[in-house]
């Protein structure tokens, strides 16, 4: 191969990259005592997919474009949005499928909305956002796109009587977005998120072998925090992912209660590999 026909598909490759590099946006931090929930706008955390539109191509968090059907995207206004794809409580594997096929179906198309918790060039705080996102929903007139209902609480009680009710029904919890916050991006105490149990992510270093009923199956993954910490987890698991456990280098999304006093989380459970949206 010619120097200079390496040296266009090296620059093909490095553009390909970036087009598909994975957008800066905001990550929350975790619920902690002492904060005053009447700072926060409250909304429901939705167990969806997320899904950052830039005005003119939908993309997943990874950067990779969301296989929609042209009259979704269509239909999205010409700014930046930051959402979830969503269906219903409950409902994320089925959500995951449709929202990863390469050939989009119309049908199951019709059952997902894009809903909007951020809108990152409009100017001024949270509120203000808010109130701007409500007002672009209502002149789209997009059946498909809703702005996230967002709420406010007096105090802690009320938050956690909001909370429960939630729960009850099949929500996944709570997120809470600092009303005078201007737009950032990263993991910040800008963004709270507050569940009855939390999750997070672990990549897969290790199968460790199952004993009695589970010989000859998975009996635990050993997993390593973003921090470098490793432990095993061991339970959640369907009897076809003891057959065919996450394999090594894969991202898994765990639930836990609390973390020790070593940073290890306590009661943790498999949820789900995670995607690469």
């Amino acid at each position: 191969m010619s120097f200079c026909r390496a040296f266009v598909l090296t620059l093909c490759c490095c553009f390909a990259a970036l087009a598909q590099a994975a957008p800066d946006i905001l990550l929350a931090n975790v619920w902690r005592d002492g904060i005053n929930p009447a700072d926060y706008w409250v909304s429901e955390k939705l167990d969806g997919v997320r899904g950052i539109w830039d005005g003119q191509t939908l993309r997943f968090r990874s950067g990779n474009p969301v296989p929609a059907p042209a009259w979704f995207t269509r239909a999205l206004p010409p700014v930046p949005l930051d959402g979830e794809l969503w269906i219903a409580r409950r409902q994320f594997d089925r959500l995951s499928a449709i929202v990863r096929r390469e050939a989009p179906l119309d049908e199951e198309w019709r059952e997902v909305r894009y809903m909007i918790f951020e809108m990152p060039a409009a100017p001024g705080d949270f509120s203000a956002r808010v109130a701007a996102m409500r007002q672009l929903v209502a002149d789209a007139g997009t059946p498909w796109l809703q702005a996230v209902e967002q709420f406010r609480v007096a105090d802690r009680k009320a938050l956690a009587s909001l909370l429960n009710e939630r729960v009850r029904h099949g929500a996944e919890g709570l997120m809470l977005h600092k009303a005078d916050a201007p737009y950032v991006t990263g993991r910040s105490d800008a963004l709270l998120k507050l569940k009855p149990m939390l999750d997070t992510e672990a990549t897969v270093v290790g199968h460790v072998q199952g004993k009695g009923r589970l010989a000859g199956k998975l009996g635990a993954l050993v997993v390593e925090t973003p921090e470098g910490r490793r432990f095993r987890l061991g339970t959640g698991f369907s009897a076809a992912q003891r057959e065919q456990p996450p394999p090594i280098g894969s991202t898994v999304t765990y639930r836990y209660r609390d973390l020790t006093a070593t940073g290890l989380p306590r009661f943790a459970s498999f949820l789900r590999i995670r995607e690469n949206f």
